[in-house]
Order: structure tokens, then C-alpha cells, then sequence
């Protein structure tokens, strides 16, 4: 291809500005939001507004061609604009519709636009990459027997695609799959296009209609079948199964329509535009809450040593989290207690229903075992960092039954009517955004009439495990048998 003698000056005039640039600026270094658990998460300087992101796949040991696109704002003047970005290859990036140079600092992707962009100015970001499905392991994109499924938590987006890796960055996104014929691509949210078959391949398009972190994003590619149905007050029901597994399955798809309803007659009205699990030929060792669409392994299902009602339980508790850290996301990874003890009680109230595993037996047992929990993990509302040099295993029993101690505690102490009122009124009030545990307690002190912190302080951050209101009795300690 040959070039004008005007473009041909043009694009060395922008390559001279770029090498200006660059030679005037110090090395490219990773930044962070200042997260005390994930010093090196997330970016500063911008907000993102929107992802648009275009995957194509070949097949599950292959990196995908995609294309990251970002509309953000910058909150400052930027020289240089970081992303969290690693485990692919990129070729090229824009800012504002012009070549940015690009370079790599730790995990993060460092942009040079030609000028730098001033504060206020909006930010429109494409980066074209690879993202490449084999790893080590520790999050992104999931192996499974027909393609592949995401898990992005607690801090893996970055595996996958560009982006501002932290959830107190929400936007919306836009998803555009392109696969094989014969498999099935689904991702958060709802279509947007019809599929659209090109020859040998087919795109499929879905976006968001609610703000939604990076760890919760799901895109999911497959030999699969998508089962449509119908929840309380009409909310679109959207399960994705092996389509080999379809029938065995569907006894348990048709509960959930159950559960949501379970779940708004204690918390309010179901937070997004629909529902549904995602089950996966896979083994992840875990069950996920991605927004609008939760991944489980297909083995919790398979009847292989787990009673019908600890299935049912796991579900609302995935289910549970769609409110609490779904909608209502943690301002920083130190309120994760937050979600996980949330989703934690309303599994264990679900149980206590059932008449399978009464609540108060399951936070006694917790009682007995909290300090212990404290010890090798911190307190529920600020974990122990990683050791130097080491990743942080975030995900702790403290951070979960741990955690719903505190909810149970918070419930004998001002009473089930004000427990019932701060809970429908927390996902009510921060729906859509991010929030903290300041943000809980000045709640709940509101709802109670009086001020929790003296209360809630040594349940949140104490060392040891504080007395439990209305039963002196419990201990510390498991009883000897």
C-alpha cells in the first residue's frame, strides 16, 4: 500500500510526537487505586463510562483475536493513561482516534497518546489484542469440555481484556462474540442484534442495561442449549446449559423463578433485566456470581454427594449476591465482607427454611470457630494482606460465615423489624453503585436509632470475636464430643 505525500508527512509528524513524548516522560510504571489488598488495581486518573469488547474464538486452547474499546473520562490531566492488562498480545492502540504508543509495566498496559489529554476530556480508548485462554489458573477465562466460560474474581478481568481492573470502576458494557457454527456464545445482559451468521461463523451481541464491575463479566462459548422462562412479575428467566445435559437439568432450572421470588419478599425487587445460571462442563472448584447470568459446575448438580437442599442453597446464595455486590458493589476488596456475608446469611436463611440446617445452629457453630477464622485471615471488614511477593487468597472462611456472624449479631442486637429495614433499604439506596462498610454502619445506625459503631467496631476489625447479644452462653470454643 502507498501512501500520499500528505498522509506520508502526517503520520511522521504523529511518529515524531510520540518519540517527544516519550523521551521526555520516565519509564512506564504499574499504578494502582491505592486498594490496600490490591495495591496495584485498578488506575487512576480516569472513569470508565463503557467497554465494548469483540472476541472471536477458534477454539478453547487458541488466543482470541478481540478489540477493547473504552469510553472513559479523564479525572486529571494525563501524560500517560494505564490499563490493567496482561496474558495477551497487543498490536495496536488509539486514544482519541489517534495511535498511542504502548508498552508493558507489571501487569498494566501503558499508553502515550500524542498529546496529553486534558482533565475532563473524554477518552476514547481501542486497543487491538490477543486474550489468551491458557494460564495458570488463577482466573480469567475457564477451560471447559466445549469451549469456555469467565471468572474474573477477584482480580482476573485484566487476564482477559484492558480495563480498569477494580470494581468501584462500574460501566457498561458491550459484548460481540464471534464462534463456529455449532456452538453458542452468551455473555451478561441481553442481546442487542440477532445472531448473525458470516460463512463458517456467527456473531452474537449483548449488552448490559445496568453499570456492572469487571470481575462480573461472563462470556461463555459452547455447545449450548440457552433455556428461556419467566420469573415473578414477569422478569425474563435466561439459563445456559451443556445442551447434552438439558433435560437432566431443567428440574433444576425451574426453581429459580422460586428463589427470586424467596429473595424479593425479604429484600426488595429483583436489581437487573434478567436472570438465569450458567452450568458448565468445568472444573473450578467454585460457583460464581456473574451479573445476571451466575456460573456453576455442572458436578453440583450431578447428584454426586450433595443433598438436594445444599444445591438449593448454593443457588440463593449466588442469587443473593445479584443484590449484594452485584447491584451494591464494595468500594474497596476489604468490603468484600460485605458480599460474601450477605450472600452467606441468606443462604443459611434459605437452609434454616427448609428445615435442613437451622441458622442458629450454623452461627453457633461459626461462634466457636470465628476466632480461629480471625487469626489466619484477619478480621471480616480488613483482611490480611498477601506476605511480599505473594498472591492473596481473598476468599476466606472469615469472609463468609465469619461475615454473617456479623449480620446475626447486628439482627439480635436492634431487633428482626430494624435488621429487615436496614437490609431492603441498603440495596435500595446504593443500587447501581459502590459502597462501603462506613456506608453499612452509618445505615444501620439510622435504621436503629442510634449509633452502631461502638457496637459493630469489634464485630467489623476486632482481633477476637465480641459476645453475642441475647446468648451468653455461646463460646469460642467447639464443645468437646
Amino acid at each position: 500500500m502507498q501512501l500520499s505525500s500528505a498522509r506520508l508527512r502526517a503520520a511522521l509528524l504523529a511518529a515524531a510526537s510520540l518519540t517527544l513524548v516519550a523521551a521526555v516522560l520516565p519509564p512506564p510504571k504499574p499504578l494502582g487505586i491505592g486498594d490496600r489488598l490490591f495495591p496495584e488495581l485498578g488506575n487512576p486518573g480516569y472513569d470508565v463510562l463503557s467497554y465494548d469488547l469483540s472476541f472471536t474464538y477458534k477454539d478453547n486452547r487458541t488466543p482470541l483475536d478481540a478489540v477493547t474499546v473504552i469510553d472513559a473520562r479523564a479525572l486529571e490531566p494525563l501524560e500517560r493513561i494505564n490499563l490493567d492488562f496482561t496474558h495477551g498480545t497487543v498490536a495496536s492502540a488509539e486514544v482519541n482516534g489517534k495511535p498511542a504508543r504502548f508498552e508493558s509495566a507489571g501487569e498494566d498496559l501503558v499508553l502515550t497518546p500524542t498529546q496529553p489529554v486534558p482533565d475532563g476530556m473524554p477518552l476514547h480508548i481501542t486497543v487491538r489484542h490477543t486474550s489468551d485462554p491458557r494460564g495458570r489458573g488463577d482466573g480469567g477465562w475457564v477451560p471447559t469440555e466445549d469451549g469456555l466460560a469467565m471468572a474474573n474474581q477477584a482480580d482476573a478481568a485484566h487476564r482477559v481484556f484492558p480495563c480498569n481492573d477494580h470494581p468501584a470502576d462500574k460501566a457498561f458494557f458491550t459484548f460481540r462474540i464471534t464462534a463456529p457454527a455449532g456452538l453458542t456464545a452468551v455473555a451478561n445482559g441481553t442481546p442487542a442484534l440477532p445472531a448473525l451468521r458470516f460463512g463458517p461463523s456467527t456473531t452474537w451481541t449483548y449488552k448490559t442495561r445496568h453499570p456492572m464491575a469487571t470481575e462480573l463479566a461472563q462470556v461463555s462459548v459452547g455447545r449450548s442449549a440457552v433455556v428461556h422462562s419467566t420469573g415473578p412479575h414477569g422478569l425474563p428467566l435466561r439459563d445456559v446449559v451443556p445442551a447434552v445435559d438439558r433435560e437432566k437439568l431443567d428440574p433444576w432450572l425451574k426453581k429459580t423463578a422460586g428463589h427470586v421470588a424467596w429473595m424479593e419478599e425479604r429484600v426488595g425487587r429483583y436489581p437487573f433485566e434478567n436472570y438465569g445460571v450458567l452450568i458448565a462442563r468445568a472444573s473450578t472448584g467454585f460457583e460464581l456470581e456473574t451479573q445476571t447470568l451466575s456460573l456453576f459446575e455442572r458436578s453440583l448438580f450431578a447428584g454426586e454427594g450433595y443433598p438436594e437442599w445444599y444445591v438449593e442453597a448454593v443457588m440463593v446464595h449466588e442469587l443473593a449476591h445479584q443484590w449484594f455486590g452485584d447491584s451494591v458493589t464494595p468500594r474497596t476488596w476489604s468490603d468484600l465482607w460485605l458480599n460474601e456475608g450477605h450472600a452467606t446469611w441468606y443462604e443459611a436463611l434459605y437452609a434454616d427454611g427448609l428445615g435442613k440446617y437451622s441458622l442458629e445452629r450454623r452461627m453457633r457453630e461459626a461462634y466457636q470457630r470465628s476466632d480461629q477464622w480471625r487469626a489466619a485471615g484477619g478480621p471480616p471488614a480488613a483482611p490480611k494482606a498477601a506476605a511480599p511477593g505473594e498472591k492473596i487468597g481473598l476468599f476466606r472462611p472469615v469472609v463468609y460465615d465469619g461475615s454473617a456472624l456479623i449480620l446475626y449479631a447486628l439482627r439480635q442486637e436492634i431487633g428482626v423489624q430494624a435488621f429487615d429495614r436496614v437490609e431492603r433499604r441498603w440495596v435500595a439506596e446504593h443500587r447501581d453503585g459502590v459502597a462501603g462498610t462506613d456506608d453499612f454502619v452509618r445505615l444501620a445506625s439510622q435504621e436503629a436509632g442510634r449509633d452502631l459503631t461502638d457496637f459493630l467496631t469489634p464485630w467489623l476489625y476486632g482481633k477476637t470475636t465480641p459476645a453475642m447479644p441475647g446468648h451468653p452462653e455461646w463460646s469460642g470454643t467447639a464443645p468437646a464430643r
